[in-house]
């Protein structure tokens, strides 16, 4: 089992900046692929950005590239969400997810664990 537990969301204006935390417990953190996905309200949950278990490849959505950055740290077993330039449409609740693996995922499915989700809110 493993165990995610979100952090860092909050208010924030457009034009502003947020990292998000992920903190993972249970089994050994650094084997597993680990990914953010976001849901809007009245959306579907959708894929914001994956990153390998060695942290070497990384992999965003199209429309996010440039804007947010997927990192971690295997040592203090937390993956973060640097999110820059933010956006309204950028509102919603962030979750990490995780899957034991060598791979990057985009789909959700794909995930085995999942955190409870931080709130992001982006004002005009």
């Amino acid at each position: 089992q493993v165990q995610l537990v979100e952090s860092g969301g909050g208010l924030v204006q457009a034009g502003g900046s947020l990292r998000l935390s992920c903190a993972a417990s249970g089994r050994t953190f650094s084997t597993y692929a680990m990914a953010w996905f976001r849901q809007a309200p009245g959306k579907e949950r959708e894929f914001v950005a994956a990153i390998t278990w060695t942290g070497g490849s990384t992999t965003y959505a199209h429309s996010l590239k440039g804007r947010f950055t997927i990192a971690r740290d295997n040592a203090k077993n937390t993956v973060y969400l640097q999110m820059n330039s933010l956006k309204p449409e950028d509102t919603g609740v962030y979750y990490c997810a995780t899957v034991f693996g060598t791979g990057v995922f985009s789909i959700s499915a794909s995930y085995d664990y999942w955190g409870q989700g931080t709130q992001v809110t982006v004002s005009s």
